[in-house]
């Protein structure tokens, strides 16, 4: 089975810690900090590091056998904010199981499980709150404001975070495509409490929290999803193709049918995905987000809006 031939030889000597379950422990240092977990992320880091490391108490950065030196990035890019302080960089060896039927095969407690993976990284937090993050996505300006302000308000709350994202394909330095017809929101941020953990779900990990615990929606619009046309940005799946035929990956279908559009130059024929090209000299992303922090609130949230 594929999933037993990428996990570590049982007789392995590496030590992990104890398995973890829930965090173990509950911190009593008030903010936010922001678990970034990475794996050849060094191309998009420049974007997605700053407006984390400036909006929250700190950066864990947990690196998953990264070969482009996204460590080395991270470093660089929070030296040159001047907030080394707020950066921590964690090495975490264990082959992960890709989504999907890797991952399904895969008991939640071992350490190539995503399960084992995510629950270990929030036991490196030492705030109240924690904020699952990918080195992909990107806050927008707004966005980053907002982060901010909850950073400080929301203490030892119940409260999750949901976060929409947008998907942003940077087909170059100046031309990207952005879909505004896929508005996905999910669970990002929770308290770092004993109820709060990590569980198996059938293609990849899920947030387990109270049932009486509030929810906190940030409004659309104030984080891009980075997908770089020139990579496998679906190397983190078993099979991409199955997303065809499962209905628990409809986001899923979504992106890779747009990804395929844009490489088969047919993206015009997919509703609500717009192409924009930058002026000469300005990173497409950088132009993006100057659009996003000057544009009126209604042109994120109307699908009609054409960004070019």
């Amino acid at each position: 089975m594929t999933a037993i031939l990428r996990s570590l030889d049982p007789g392995s000597d590496l030590d992990l810690g104890p398995v973890p379950g829930p965090a173990r422990r509950r911190p009593d240092q008030r903010g936010i900090t922001t678990v970034l977990r990475v794996r050849n992320e060094a191309d998009a880091l420049p974007w997605s590091l700053p407006p984390v490391l400036r909006a929250t108490a700190e950066v864990v950065l947990v690196d998953n056998g990264s070969t482009d030196g996204t460590p080395d990035v991270a470093r660089e890019v929070a030296a040159d904010l001047g907030l080394s302080d707020r950066l921590r960089v964690l090495d975490y060896p264990a082959l992960i199981s890709r989504c999907g039927p890797e991952h399904l095969a895969t008991p939640p407690g071992s350490p190539n499980s995503l399960v084992h993976f995510n629950n270990w990284a929030f036991d490196h937090v030492e705030t109240t709150y924690g904020l699952k993050w990918d080195g992909d996505m990107v806050l927008t300006p707004e966005g980053e404001a907002m982060l901010a302000d909850l950073a400080w308000q929301i203490g030892r709350h119940r409260v999750t975070v949901r976060l929409p994202r947008h998907p942003l394909y940077v087909a170059s330095d100046q031309v990207a495509y952005l879909d505004l017809g896929l508005h996905n929101v999910e669970h990002y941020g929770h308290p770092v409490r004993d109820e709060f953990s990590y569980v198996k779900a059938f293609e990849w990990e899920f947030l387990k929290f109270p049932a009486n615990s509030g929810a906190y929606t940030l409004p659309a619009g104030v984080c891009l999803e980075l997908k770089r046309i020139h990579a496998d940005e679906f190397e983190h799946w078993t099979d991409p193709s199955a997303f065809a035929t499962s209905p628990r990956t409809p986001r899923k279908r979504r992106e890779y049918d747009v990804f395929r559009a844009i490489v088969d130059g047919t993206w015009q024929l997919r509703e609500h995905v717009h192409r924009i090209e930058s002026p000469a000299g300005t990173h497409v992303v950088d132009h993006v987000m100057e659009w996003l922090r000057t544009a009126p609130r209604p042109l994120v949230r109307d699908h009609q809006a054409n960004a070019s």
